[in-house]
C-alpha cells in the first residue's frame, strides 16, 4: 500500500517511476480489515474518480464489553473501515498495469553518488535515481540497509476472520450494526466490525463482518506448533486462510464459546477459515540512506491497536513526494530530511502501540473509556471521520 502510494505521487510529479511487485498472484489481503485514516484514503480522494462511500463502512458507536457481555463503556466515533484489498486494487488500477512488474523479487542492490542498481531473482538488473523499499514486515531490503534489524515477537498473535453479513442472524446484526464491539478479558481482547464485501460492496447485505482475537502465545514449541501449517511447514509471520490446522481452529471457536461475550463469540464461531497474525515489533534506526528509502511495515511493523499501520505507509509516502519536490537536485540531503520526521513518527507509534498491546495482554491496566486507546496516527483520535469531512467535503 505505501509502496503504490509513493509510486503514483512520484509518478504525478513527472518522474517515471516502476513498481516491482515481488507476488506472482493477485494481493487480497485476505479480507482483512483496516480503518480508513484521512491519509490512507487521500490519494482516492484527492487524485481519483473513486467514491469514498464506495469502498468504506462507516461505524458510528463503540462498544466495550467484558466476557460476560456487560457493558463496559459506550461511545460516539465517527470511523469509515476499509477493506485492504479493495483500497489496494483501487490505488493499484490507477497505477496501471504497464509499470507493474509482477514476480519480481529483489535480491540486492547496491548505490554510488548518481544511481543505484538492483538485482532481481529471475537475473533481472536495473538502476534507478531513487529506490524506495516498501516490501513489508520481512524486507530483503532492510537487512541489507540495516544489518540485525530483525522482527521481534511480541508474545501474542492476533486470529483473523471474516463472515459475510448476510451469513449471520438477523438478531445479531441488529445489535451490533453500525458499532465496533470490544471485548476485554484477563490477558485478552478481541474486536467484531463491519467492512466491504469481498466484491467490494460496502452496503448492508453485501458487507462482511470482520473479528480481530488478539491470544497470548509462549515463544518457542508452542508458537512453532501453532505456526506450522496443515502440511507441516512453518511459516515465522503469518498463517493464510485455509493453511491453519484443524484443531486450532476447533480450540478457537471453543475458546471463545468459553470466554468472549455472546454476539463476539458468534462472530467468531461463524468464519470459515481464520487465519493468524504474529504480532511482530520493527524499528528501523532510520529510514533512508543516500539514494535509497524505506518506508511502511519495511521500516517500521507497530502492533495494530492504533489502526494506523497503513496510515503510517500512506502519510510516509506523502511525506516522501513533499521532499522530493522540494529537495530539488539534493536528493539524498532531501531524503534525510524526510528520514528524521518519519523515523520520529514510527517510533512514537511503535511505543505508543506497545504500550497498549502490552496493557491488554500482560499487566491487564485497560481503563474502560481511556481516549489514550482511540484510533490514530499521530496521535490517539485523529483516524476520527472529523478530519477527513474537512479534506473531501462530504459533509
Amino acid at each position: 500500500m505505501g509502496g503504490l502510494t509513493a509510486a503514483l505521487l512520484l509518478r504525478d510529479l513527472g518522474h517515471e517511476v516502476d513498481v516491482f511487485e515481488r507476488a506472482t498472484g493477485e494481493l487480497t489481503g485476505f479480507g482483512a480489515g483496516i480503518v480508513a485514516h484521512p491519509v490512507s484514503v487521500r490519494y482516492v480522494v484527492e487524485r481519483t474518480a473513486t467514491s469514498l462511500t464506495s469502498i468504506t463502512v462507516p461505524v458510528h458507536a463503540y462498544r466495550l464489553l467484558d466476557g460476560a457481555g456487560s457493558l463496559l463503556w459506550e461511545e460516539q466515533v465517527d470511523y469509515l473501515f476499509a477493506s485492504w484489498g479493495s483500497l489496494y486494487r483501487a490505488l493499484r488500477d490507477e497505477f496501471g498495469r504497464g509499470r507493474y512488474h509482477q514476480g519480481a523479487a529483489l535480491v540486492g542492490f547496491d548505490q554510488d553518488p548518481d544511481g543505484v542498481n538492483l538485482r532481481f531473482a529471475s537475473g533481472r538488473h536495473a538502476r534507478c535515481d531513487l529506490l524506495v523499499l516498501a516490501d513489508g514486515v520481512q524486507s530483503t531490503g532492510r537487512r541489507q540497509l540495516f544489518p540485525g534489524v530483525e522482527p521481534a515477537y511480541a508474545g501474542y498473535v492476533a486470529w483473523r476472520g471474516t463472515i459475510a453479513e448476510r451469513d449471520l442472524p438477523a438478531s445479531l446484526r441488529d445489535r451490533i450494526d453500525d458499532t465496533i464491539v470490544y471485548a476485554l478479558i484477563p490477558r485478552s481482547h478481541a474486536l467484531v466490525y463491519p467492512i466491504p464485501g469481498a466484491d467490494g460492496r460496502a452496503d448492508r447485505g453485501h458487507r462482511l463482518w470482520n473479528f480481530v482475537w488478539y491470544r497470548n502465545v509462549e515463544q518457542g514449541a508452542a508458537f512453532d506448533e501453532l505456526m506450522t501449517d496443515r502440511d507441516g511447514f512453518p511459516h515465522p509471520i503469518s498463517l493464510h486462510p485455509g493453511r491453519v490446522q484443524d484443531r486450532h481452529v476447533r480450540e478457537l471457536k471453543d475458546s471463545a464459546a468459553a470466554s468472549l461475550p455472546g454476539d463476539v463469540a458468534a462472530v467468531v464461531a461463524a468464519a470459515v477459515q481464520p487465519f493468524i497474525q504474529a504480532i511482530m515489533d520493527v524499528a528501523s534506526s532510520a529510514m533512508a540512506v543516500g539514494r535509497v528509502c524505506i518506508l511502511g511495515d519495511a521500516a517500521f511493523t507497530v502492533r495494530p491497536h492504533a489502526a494506523a499501520g497503513t496510515a503510517k505507509a500512506a502519510e510516509n509516502a506523502w511525506t516522501l513526494a513533499e521532499a522530493v519536490k522540494a529537495g530539488g537536485t539534493d536528493l539524498p540531503g532531501a531524503l534525510q530530511q524526510w528520514s528524521a520526521h518519519q523515523t520520529a513518527l514510527g517510533m512514537n507509534l511503535l511505543e505508543r502501540t506497545r504500550h497498549h498491546g502490552d496493557g491488554s495482554q500482560f499487566r491487564c491496566d485497560w481503563r474502560a473509556g481511556d481516549p489514550a486507546h482511540r484510533f490514530g496516527l499521530y496521535q490517539p483520535g485523529d483516524s476520527s471521520v472529523w478530519t477527513r469531512r474537512g479534506v473531501t467535503g462530504d459533509g
